[in-house]
């Protein structure tokens, strides 16, 4: 019998994490405990390792201008607490301390 239960997020908003197997660093800017993500899409990723259960990952991408979907699988921890060069960190952050974002942005 399987285990149709979602689980809680491990990672939070704005904890820099890394991708296990692409190797790019980035910045969480939300968590879902499933896939929320279209049925098109999930349709053409290896669902194996990418469970629609268990949590996904906005991503917004280290020295890049893209914002990626990831499933938890693929994420650990960012060991180096070096801050996150991408174009929307202060739209969603206003602080960085000790390898995290503080969630606030720019006030217009």
């Amino acid at each position: 019998m399987s285990d149709n239960r979602r689980r809680t997020p491990i990672f939070k908003i704005g904890q820099v994490v890394h991708h296990k197997k692409f190797g790019y660093r980035g910045v969480v800017v939300d968590a879902h405990n499933g896939f929320e993500g279209s049925d098109e899409w999930y349709s053409k990723i290896d669902r194996k390792t990418h469970e629609r259960k268990l949590p996904w990952y906005q991503i917004l991408v280290h020295n890049r201008s893209i914002e990626t979907y990831v499933a938890e699988s693929h994420l650990e921890e960012d060991v180096t607490k070096e801050p996150i060069n991408h174009p929307y960190v202060p739209v969603f952050f206003n602080e960085f301390e000790d390898g995290t974002y503080k969630v606030g942005g720019m006030v217009n």
